[in-house]
């Protein structure tokens, strides 16, 4: 499964996700959140030179999680300021499985991303975007999004995370995210939504393989919760068993496994070697509380002890 990956001039892959960079309001208290910040965490603790691309306001929410992301390690430059939209929040209640229940508030300061310099100039250097369709329900953040897809260079890796939530996409949306793309991740639940807009088969497997015909995917991976995941490249699939832990929660454990089989993707790690590394990731995630723990050294040395091509600075 090679990517060709060129690799930016910090002998790292350069990842970038862009879309919402918002405060999870829990009952336990409030925690950074979002897909695309999750996402470069886990990237960057995987050894990605790792860059968000976002957008907060200029109230008390939007100054302190800046502060949160520069204590995370994660760098800056690529988070815009508003200065009339408030910094998103999301209410979120825990089912007794762990599983997250999310309600979005509208009209956020990431539904309002321009296309500034600092973001194409990132992108333009890219191995690898990754972009969801939360971010999209806004026509400005949509239409940046859509701009920095056409500028990413020609042999990045394009990933979408399905991610749906509440009524925030639609057919239209998906088809055309799934057509900029060239590696998928959805959940079960998320698939049994495509599996009816799309008209896709009826097994997992004939869904999984119908979407890699239809889009030319590199690589899609649907996430099954305990169950761990399936990934398809069109010519076979690859069944990964869940870690076994006490769970949690589950929030930012499938941005963890999308930032693990990225990693792995532009390591050249075979398929085998990208399912139970990004399998253990999600687990780990899913035994401690937040979407943003530490992570252990030994998923960086795993991803660096199998990588077929330099990911890590010597």
């Amino acid at each position: 499964m090679d990517t060709s990956a060129k690799h930016s001039p910090t002998n790292r892959p350069r990842v970038v996700g862009v879309g919402e960079l918002l405060w999870d309001l829990l009952p336990t208290g409030r925690q950074m959140g979002g897909a695309p910040a999750n996402f470069i965490y886990h990237a960057r603790s995987l050894g990605a030179d790792a860059h968000l691309l976002s957008r907060v306001g200029t109230d008390a929410l939007g100054v302190e999680i800046l502060g949160k992301i520069e204590a995370l390690g994660l760098p800056t430059a690529g988070i815009q300021t508003d200065p009339t939209r408030p910094t998103g929040t999301v209410a979120v209640e825990l089912a007794a499985d762990g599983q997250p229940i999310f309600n979005i508030h509208d009209n956020a300061a990431w539904d309002n991303i321009q296309l500034d310099d600092a973001a194409q100039a990132l992108v333009s250097t890219a191995d690898a975007i990754y972009f969801g369709s939360l971010a999209q329900r806004s026509h400005t953040s949509s239409a940046t999004i859509r701009a920095l897809l056409s500028i990413v260079p020609s042999g990045a890796l394009r990933v979408f995370d399905a991610n749906l939530r509440q009524e925030f996409f639609s057919r239209e949306l998906l088809h055309d995210s799934l057509s900029s793309a060239n590696v998928l991740k959805i959940n079960e639940a998320e698939l049994d939504i495509m599996a009816g807009l799309f008209l896709l088969g009826r097994s997992r497997e004939e869904q999984l393989t119908e979407l890699v015909r239809r889009y030319n995917f590199l690589l899609v991976a649907c996430t099954r919760g305990a169950e761990g995941s399936i990934l398809c490249d069109g010519r076979r699939l690859c069944r990964g068993g869940g870690c076994h832990v006490v769970v949690q929660d589950t929030i930012g454990a499938g941005d963890s496994f999308t930032a693990a089989m990225t990693m792995g993707l532009l390591c050249n790690l075979s398929m085998e070697e990208i399912s139970e590394l990004a399998n253990g990731v999600a687990a780990h995630v899913s035994s401690q509380r937040g979407a943003t723990p530490g992570m252990p050294p030994r998923f960086r040395n795993q991803l660096q002890q199998h990588a077929k091509e330099v990911c890590y600075a010597s």
